[in-house]
């Protein structure tokens, strides 16, 4: 294998999942969300009223990014908060446009 063969399969296998991921519309809300929280957790709960979805689905959609490693859950209490671990995906999502302005409708981080 040459080095353009090895280059573009190791980028391909390193963000494939990513962009699984980024690619559902869903899931790129409460990325986003995630994101414009800095360094703050939210629940399930929050997010999902943050990007207008039922929270049945952005449960789902975050167990989906759990599993694929790009957010991590933390138990506290009772609530499970979720928080952007990637820091490829925090780096794109400068690079669309997502600042750290926090959203007014989820409790500073």
């Amino acid at each position: 294998m040459d080095f353009l063969q090895e280059t573009t399969l190791k980028l391909a296998d390193e963000w494939g999942p990513i962009f699984k991921v980024l690619g559902d519309p869903t899931r790129l809300r409460l990325l986003l969300a995630m994101h414009y929280r800095g360094q703050g957790e939210a629940s399930v709960t929050e997010l999902a009223e943050a990007v207008g979805v039922r929270t049945a689905t952005a449960s789902a959609a975050l167990v989906h990014m759990t599993e694929a490693g790009t957010i991590q859950p933390h138990k506290v209490g009772r609530v499970v908060r979720y928080s952007l671990t990637d820091p490829r995906i925090h780096e794109l999502l400068h690079h669309l446009g997502g600042t750290h302005s926090h959203d007014p409708h989820l409790p500073a981080g």
